[in-house]
């Protein structure tokens, strides 16, 4: 697909909306909606050593969300400063920060997701934490996040996703790529 025009219908402080017209892989031409982000970094802060505890705690959040009109469980994540130019690491070490009020002694790439490709261009790169340590300073939430820090055990966030009551999609892939991939217990 090549993108022949781009027109900016709304500038945020979150995302942009442009209204594309490209050209699609038969030659034909349309125009879509499309959602602008900078992208965002999630992080799996584990509290205990998933290769030598039995059942490693980890740090949920239960935040709410306007668009899930209420509280949702989530991790750990925030949107990167396109202003900076944010690396995703940083972003992730950031928003553990500022959310938990955990330092990370070490993060690990997990890998990265396309959100909803159908019509945003966000991706969220995904990581976990390890050697976590409280920061000096404690958490330094935005005035519009509410949300509840909740020490979870593996097992326990498992039940969670299976039963349906982790919904958050970044939440439940990072959840599922560590109890997938990487050695839990």
């Amino acid at each position: 697909m090549t993108l022949l025009s781009s027109e900016r219908l709304h500038t945020g402080r979150m995302l942009n909306l442009d209204l594309d017209t490209v050209r699609f892989p038969d030659g034909s031409t349309g125009t879509l909606e499309m959602v602008r982000h900078p992208g965002a970094a999630a992080v799996v802060p584990f509290l205990d050593d998933p290769a030598t505890a039995a059942d490693p705690r980890i740090v949920l959040i239960r935040q709410f969300r306007h668009a899930a009109d209420g509280y949702i469980w989530e991790i750990p994540a925030g949107k990167l400063d396109a202003g900076e130019r944010e690396a995703p690491e940083r972003c992730a070490r950031r928003e553990l920060t500022e959310e938990t009020g955990y330092v990370a002694g070490r993060l690990e790439r997990l890998t990265t997701i396309w959100t909803t490709p159908g019509f945003t261009d966000e991706v969220i790169h995904l990581y976990a934490a390890y050697e976590l340590a409280l920061s000096d300073g404690g958490h330094a939430r935005e005035s519009d996040e509410y949300m509840e820090i909740h020490e979870t055990p593996w097992s326990e966030a498992m039940a969670m996703a299976r039963g349906g009551a982790i919904r958050d999609g970044k939440t439940l892939i990072a959840l599922l790529f560590v109890q997938g991939f990487m050695k839990t217990s």
